[in-house]
């Protein structure tokens, strides 16, 4: 008898979850019972959600009345996965009150769940009770937003919902205390974001206020954004994403706050002057200061060498364009590129092999200094090869490439191409992620290049040609004469 209660008792264990499982029918009105729930959009097949699956599962356990794990089987819930935009498996996205707040993209292991979680779970904004927490928050390496509220005010509600969706990226608090109200000069209510101390200067104010009318979520969320960075942030990589996108100028050199504060300023302050003088102009670019062995890559991708101490400087545009300041550093050095920048006189740089002195062959060599005239001959369409030296796969392709370069020689419309893409930059239409990546460039249609994505075998090039080709394609008369032996061959067995 006890042995039967003991098996029974085991198999309940053992058999119960502590993962939520949803569907169609009840995400919506499930969701939004969760101050905090993370949920996994997942299909049984996938090797992925499998090997996510213990892991999950244990997290789940571990993380018991902080915050709660659900999932969805997208191969029977097509309508929630394709409402939350989920294409892959696992997809993971953390929701708030019924709503998503962002993509979750940390670890996938029990602990690193648990830990991430366990940090979403605390208040987006803490409470400062006294002037001492105030300064104590403020005086941090990173930017501070702070909310100066009556209590529980719909002020107050629309600032930690801002708070909620910036979580990751930026610091909050908020007070009720009227002491600090009056310290801040602020009558009602009112937001302030306080730079970092160490990178005061003074072409900027320490605090920025909010100046808009109405308190709501996305108006403060802009006001942050607008202001968080100031004149000339330290990039990072932990905020190298938040200022992608943007007309960038970086000055690379030897930044270290802990270990040489003046010396970083120095140099920092020097082109902070600079960027000043053009944003008071109504110039638009955005500046910044890195740390040259952080980024060493990108100060090679621009050409630049090391110096002794002093910043190297390259510029970079959201069109994908590159310029790169060769001369010395100064302040009159940074005036004059800029100047020949927004005069539209500088010319971009570009890393580029030299032009082969020679291009004769059946598949031409790309380079991004002829680029241009090769690839973007609107009169042709071209088939290009982006490929590394060092890749196997692009090495098995070679011989089989210039096949079908020898073969297509004689049609005057098609150029069969190839570049190494480890050495010369690549425009921004061609997405290049893996080697070889192979792309057809249609005469009259240079600016919507298609990707490959067919066999590798000169026959699948052929075929696809045949096809794509903007004239008809010219193959050589024993091509067709093996294709139809092959068939006569087929026929005979």
């Amino acid at each position: 008898m006890w042995k039967l209660v003991f098996l029974a008792a085991l198999a309940a264990s053992t058999g119960a979850s502590d993962v939520l499982e949803f569907t169609d029918d009840d995400f919506e009105s499930e969701i939004g019972k969760y101050d905090l729930i993370l949920v996994e959009f997942f299909a049984p097949w996938c090797g992925h959600c499998k090997k996510l699956a213990p892991e999950y599962e244990k997290a789940a356990t571990g993380l018991k009345g902080t915050a709660s794990l659900a999932k969805v089987d997208c191969t029977a819930n097509t309508n929630t996965c394709t409402k939350y935009g989920v294409t892959g498996y696992p997809t993971l996205k953390v929701f708030r009150d019924g709503t998503l707040s962002s993509p979750y993209e940390g670890p996938r292991q029990a602990d690193g769940i648990v830990s991430y979680l366990k940090k979403q779970a605390g208040p987006a904004s803490v409470l400062l009770e006294n002037p001492e927490r105030f300064e104590k928050f403020i005086r941090n390496d990173d930017a501070s937003v702070v909310g100066f509220f009556a209590d529980k005010s719909e002020a107050q509600k629309e600032f930690v919902k801002a708070a909620n969706a910036l979580r990751d990226d930026y610091r909050f608090a908020h007070t009720n205390s009227e002491a600090l109200l009056q310290s801040q000069g602020i009558d009602g209510e009112g937001i302030v974001l306080f730079r970092p101390p160490h990178l005061s200067n003074k072409f900027e104010d320490g605090s920025v206020k909010y100046s808009e009318d109405k308190f709501t979520s996305n108006k403060i969320k802009k006001f942050i954004q607008d202001n968080i960075f100031g004149i000339c942030p330290v990039l990072t990589t932990e905020n190298r994403e938040q200022l992608s996108g943007k007309d960038l100028l970086v000055a690379y050199f030897d930044v270290d706050y802990s270990k040489n504060l003046k010396g970083t300023n120095y140099w920092r302050n020097r082109v902070m002057k600079v960027a000043k003088s053009f944003l008071d102009e109504g110039k638009k670019l955005n500046f910044a200061v890195a740390c040259r062995k952080a980024f060493h890559s990108d100060v090679a991708d621009f050409g630049l060498k090391d110096t002794d101490g002093v910043p190297v400087v390259g510029m970079r545009t959201v069109k994908g364009q590159k310029y790169a300041m060769t001369e010395t550093f100064s302040m009159d050095a940074l005036q004059s590129f800029l100047k020949d920048y927004f005069a539209g006189s500088l010319k971009p740089y570009l890393k580029s092999e030299p032009v082969p002195e020679s291009n004769d062959g059946p598949v031409k060599v790309v380079v991004a200094e002829n680029f241009d005239e090769i690839v973007n001959d609107d009169s042709k369409d071209v088939l290009i090869e982006f490929y590394a030296p060092w890749c196997g796969h692009c090495k098995s392709l070679e011989p089989k490439y210039n096949e079908l370069g020898e073969k297509l020689a004689n049609d005057p419309n098609v150029v069969l191409a190839k570049m190494d893409a480890t050495a010369n930059d690549v425009p921004a239409a061609y997405q290049v992620s893996g080697f070889p990546t192979i792309y057809f460039s249609p005469a009259g249609g240079k600016m919507n290049p298609k990707k490959y994505e067919g066999g590798r075998e000169v026959s699948d090039f052929i075929s696809y040609l045949k096809r794509e080709a903007t004239n008809p394609l010219v193959v050589p008369e024993e091509t067709t004469k093996k294709k139809k032996k092959r068939i006569e061959e087929k026929v005979d067995l």
